[in-house]
């Protein structure tokens, strides 16, 4: 088969969009498909034998690592000279909208992803009134698909909710390789602050971003610390709410890492103890996953996503959301009770040695082909390219103002 990939988002950021989709491509590669990759400017020209042809764009407001891609009449020809035998679009926007367009005039199937929660966030920014016409836009352009692939159960019940069509649950692996136990290392948590093996490291690795609900984890190490005062936080990953996070915690024991990758963030998933994920913000959560596999018990919130894959009480436990009492409280009970630690730890491990990539890539190659053979009948109608002209001219407008 052919795929082309159409992204808004993609290599070098790293989150668990851009790490699926580098995921899919490898697995792609080695089954022998062929794949082309149509993402934003700045990104790799090429992953796993798969050219990435750059789209030029503007910065999203309330979130400037990634932009608003603005298709051009090339984008067309890219996808005409490739001849994809399918489309996959991953969180389609306004690149996405061309996708489908140009997509159903050459009546490619075309298969969408449903990876991140945008008009969730919009509330975390002050636009809140916005998220009903980002619900409808989203709708809209998933329902011009085939199939909508969401990565858990619980986010599944959200789009039904909001009107979403022929969803299918295509949830994430790990790779239960890197990540692993065996890769503690004494070094590294020396240079976190552990004296020893014995003093507690709690981790959080992802984007330092307020829809992570970030002010939860802050608050709620206060509390742990005065509770437990040896233990010490390590933060992974970096983002635009980083100074508010580090004042939030001064004069903690605190170590901000940046973002880290491949093996190093392997080490530090290993050298830690216990995994605190406040977001409530998920549509899934591949860091849960890289914890677990690394034998961290998770402390997250009882929210989409993180909710599919912590077993309450087996794999780590689950807290009300924006709960920092509850959330101390469950860091409380691990670090005083060290064999129930001990348990989870091993179940999060041996719970994550299912979720292999492999086996799940393969059930999405198994999904094209059935679209392949069945198109999906009764899709929204077609829309006019005004609606993509009308959209690009406005937005190009906006680019020319902030040069």
């Amino acid at each position: 088969m052919k795929i082309a990939i159409v992204t808004e988002n993609f290599l070098p950021k790293l989150d668990g969009v851009t790490r699926t989709i580098a995921m899919l491509l490898e697995h792609l590669q080695k089954k022998s498909h062929q794949a082309i990759v149509l993402g934003p400017e700045g990104s790799v020209d090429e992953y796993a034998g798969a050219k990435v042809v750059h789209i030029n764009g503007i910065a999203i407001p309330f979130y400037p690592e990634l932009k608003f891609l603005l298709p051009t009449r090339g984008f067309k020809s890219y996808i005409q000279d490739f001849q994809p035998d399918i489309v996959h679009l991953a969180d389609p926007m306004l690149l996405g909208m061309a996708g489908i367009y140009w997509a159903q005039k050459q009546s490619i199937p075309i298969v969408a992803g449903y990876h991140t929660n945008i008009a969730n966030y919009m509330s975390h920014y002050g636009l809140g009134p916005l998220a009903p016409t980002a619900w409808k836009y989203r709708k809209f352009l998933h329902n011009q698909c085939d199939v909508t692939l969401c990565p858990s159960q619980s986010t599944a019940k959200v789009l039904e909710k909001q009107g979403f069509e022929r969803i299918k649950i295509w949830p994430r692996g790990v790779d239960s390789v890197l990540f692993h136990p065996a890769k503690r290392s004494a070094e590294i948590r020396k240079s976190l602050g552990a004296e020893d093996d014995t003093t507690p490291l709690l981790l959080y690795a992802g984007r330092l971003s307020h829809e992570k609900n970030i002010s939860t984890l802050a608050e709620a190490f206060r509390i742990i610390s005065a509770g437990h005062p040896v233990c010490r936080l390590v933060v992974v990953g970096d983002g635009p709410a980083r100074q508010d996070l580090e004042q939030s915690l001064a004069g903690l024991p605190v170590t901000f890492t940046g973002y880290q990758r491949g093996e190093d963030l392997a080490v530090y998933y290993a050298s830690c103890d216990i995994f605190i994920f406040p977001s409530t913000s998920e549509t899934f959560g591949q860091v849960v996953q890289e914890a677990m596999a690394s034998g961290l018990p998770v402390i997250g919130a009882n929210a989409e996503g993180v909710c599919d894959i912590v077993r309450d009480g087996e794999t780590g436990l689950l807290t009300a959301p924006q709960n920092a009492e509850e959330t101390a409280a469950a860091a409380h009970m691990l670090l005083y009770n060290p064999d129930e630690l001990r348990r989870m730890r091993q179940n999060a491990r041996a719970f994550a040695e299912t979720r292999s990539w492999s086996e799940i890539m393969d059930n999405l190659l198994h999904v094209y082909e059935d679209i392949l053979k069945n198109p999906a009948p009764n899709k929204d109608v077609e829309f006019s390219p005004l609606h993509i002209e009308d959209i690009v001219t406005s937005l190009q407008a906006e680019a020319e103002t902030q040069k």
